[in-house]
């Protein structure tokens, strides 16, 4: 069962003690509120069971305010931006728990990418493609810190990065160290990316493409370094 789903649990508890206090002021039946909570009790446990969460997910989405329906569109083209910047094929992407429903996914959104790529390595190529993955898985977080000065989502993000480090085969006391120097790396991308990032933000916004996505980040990452070349020429 989910962090969510353990919250929205003690969240009915709690709210089913006040109600039985509460219940003789008001002249309220305490049957009332009792049945209520475990009714609710019973549908998070059956949503966590058979559906892993998703209904509950898509509720609580729903409620979902502007600005945290921002950050989730800040956070993945975090996610986006670097991956494009590093090589890391993309193939979609969801921003919302409903999009993400459609599409079979879980949670509230996210970047696919083609990982295809992690079973056809060379010993000598695992190191570097691995560590391109850390920074790619890191990079939402970055993008928080960047626009909003800290992050507030990146839990799984980190789920699945402590699960490739274990799969590459780093030592666990090394997992903080590898996750700060992913995120610093992420961070590094998108701040010297600032206009490509905020211009992708809009794309996705707008539910642009993959395809016009990566090649509006390669036209202008493109045109940047010549505007570069020629400034310092």
């Amino acid at each position: 069962m989910d962090k969510t789903s353990l919250n929205l649990i003690a969240i009915s508890v709690f709210a089913m003690m006040l109600s039985a206090l509460l219940s003789p002021i008001f002249n309220i039946s305490p049957f009332i509120p009792a049945a209520t909570t475990v009714g609710l009790l019973g549908l998070v446990s059956v949503d966590s069971l058979t559906w892993q969460g998703k209904g509950l997910t898509l509720f609580l989405d729903l409620f979902a305010s502007s600005e945290d329906r921002q950050r989730i569109i800040n956070h993945e083209a975090g996610h986006f931006l670097v991956a494009c910047c590093l090589g890391i094929p993309i193939t979609g992407y969801t921003l919302s728990a409903w999009e993400a429903f459609k599409q079979g996914e879980l949670g509230y959104g996210g970047v696919q990418f083609n990982l295809d790529i992690l079973s056809d390595l060379k010993i000598k190529e695992a190191p570097l493609i691995f560590e391109r993955f850390f920074t790619v898985w890191m990079a939402g977080i970055a993008a928080e810190k960047v626009i909003y000065g800290n992050a507030s989502g990146g839990q799984q993000d980190r789920q699945i990065l402590r699960e490739m480090m274990s799969i590459a085969g780093i030592n666990p006391r090394n997992y903080l160290q590898k996750e700060r120097w992913a995120i610093l790396q992420a961070q590094t991308l998108i701040e010297k990316h600032q206009d490509v990032y905020k211009t992708l933000v809009e794309m996705m916004d707008k539910r642009s493409s993959v395809e016009e996505c990566c090649q509006m980040i390669q036209q202008k990452i493109y045109s940047n370094s010549l505007e570069e070349v020629s400034t310092t020429s």
